[in-house]
Order: structure tokens, then C-alpha cells, then sequence
């Protein structure tokens, strides 16, 4: 065994040591092969897995337990992190994670952080600590909604481009209640082209009601 993997193992077995006695779940990930290297015993409870399945599964194992549209956000930041290669940065994000517990996706609030550098000074180790969210709270119905705008934004980001930036002014408008003429009038346009303006944005989002304009309207900030 060399220095580097002695030192690795050390570090992993401190982690293990107290890693029942948090109210979240240790992760333990080995950088130059984003594989997991150590998961405190709930998490492997939860996922229906052992540490040796997961090392085995390697970068897999993203794609297998979690919400893999989330991940395309919370990853680039997590490789920020380690490419500043500073014990002191902290990186936090919600996952939605799918446990043995339920088919739904599960809500979780992760923190990770750099662990241990290699002989050469670089990124060896992440710690992740991950907590699950209460359902029984206010807060997951709050964050749940941030994540299905965030999910609704992501699905239509190429359909809200093709409308110009008049369009987008009437459609915060018309999220906000206004009727054509009032639009007109806060405008400075005729009432006529304000109500073309909104029969063309209806046509290009595909939206026939006042609610789905609003979700046009919240996931892209126009309200």
C-alpha cells in the first residue's frame, strides 16, 4: 500500500468512525475516478446498496439514484469547487434522490466540500453530506415549487426564446392580470396590436389559460 492510499484509507476510516451519529448521510467520493468510495450506513439502507456495489458502479451511480436534470445544474458547480482545490469552500444544492422507500423522488439538502489532496497537491477526496428535506413541513412545498419552475424552465427554454422582447413585455402583463387596453395604455400602443401581441404569444407557447401564461411569466423571471 503506498503513502497516498494509507493516508486515503485513514481519512475515510475517521469519517466512518462517527458517520452514525449525524442526522444525515456521509458520502465519500474519490475524485479521479467519481466513484464512491465510502456511504455511512443509512444512505446504503436507503439506496438498497452496498459500498462495494457502489464502487463498482462508478460515475453510474449519479445517473442511477438521481434526478439526472438537477444534476446538469449542480455538477458543473461541484467541479468549480474542486478546480479551486480550498479545503475552506463549501458548495450546497437540493438533490432529488430515489430511495427503496418510495418511487417518487426524494428531497435532499447536500453540502460538499474537499476532503484530502493526492501526493501531487490535487483533489483526491469530496465529502458530501446529504439530509433529507421533512415532507412534513412547509419548506418542501415551497422548494418543491422552485424545483418544478426550475424543471418547467428547462423544458421550454426554446419555446419562451422565440418570442421578442415586445411579446415578453405583454406577457408580464397579461401574468399580472392586465386586459388588452390596460396594456395598451401602459404600452403606448393600440389596443388592437396589444391584443395581437397576445394571441401571437398564446400561439407560440401553446397556452390557453391565464395559469400556464403565469408559469411562462414566474419560470422566466418576468414576474
Amino acid at each position: 500500500m503506498t503513502t497516498e492510499q494509507q493516508r486515503m484509507q485513514d481519512c475515510i476510516a475517521a469519517i466512518a468512525s462517527t458517520a452514525d451519529l449525524h442526522p444525515g448521510i456521509l458520502i465519500v467520493h474519490h475524485i479521479p475516478s467519481t466513484s464512491v468510495a465510502y456511504m455511512s450506513r443509512r444512505g446504503l439502507e436507503l439506496l438498497g446498496v452496498s459500498v462495494e456495489e457502489l464502487r463498482a458502479l462508478g460515475a453510474d451511480y449519479h445517473q442511477r439514484f438521481f434526478n439526472p436534470e438537477d444534476a446538469a445544474e449542480y455538477a458543473p458547480k461541484i467541479w468549480a469547487l474542486l478546480e479551486q482545490n480550498d479545503f475552506e469552500q463549501v458548495t450546497s444544492f437540493f438533490q432529488q434522490v430515489r430511495t427503496i422507500e418510495s418511487s417518487d423522488w426524494s428531497l435532499y439538502l447536500s453540502a460538499v466540500r474537499l476532503l484530502l489532496r493526492d501526493d501531487d497537491g490535487l483533489p483526491l477526496l469530496m465529502l458530501s453530506y446529504s439530509c433529507a428535506i421533512d415532507p412534513t413541513s412547509h419548506i418542501p412545498l415551497k422548494v418543491q415549487r422552485l424545483v418544478d419552475e426550475n424543471n418547467f424552465l428547462r423544458q421550454h427554454a426554446a419555446t419562451f426564446a422565440s418570442l421578442t422582447g415586445r411579446e415578453r413585455e405583454v406577457l408580464r402583463l397579461l401574468a399580472l392580470g392586465h386586459s388588452a387596453p390596460e396594456i395598451a395604455a401602459t404600452l403606448f400602443i393600440s389596443a388592437q396590436t396589444a391584443e395581437t401581441h397576445r394571441r401571437n404569444i398564446r400561439q407560440k407557447l401553446g397556452a390557453e389559460s391565464a395559469f400556464e401564461l403565469g408559469q411562462f411569466a414566474r419560470a422566466f423571471d418576468l414576474i
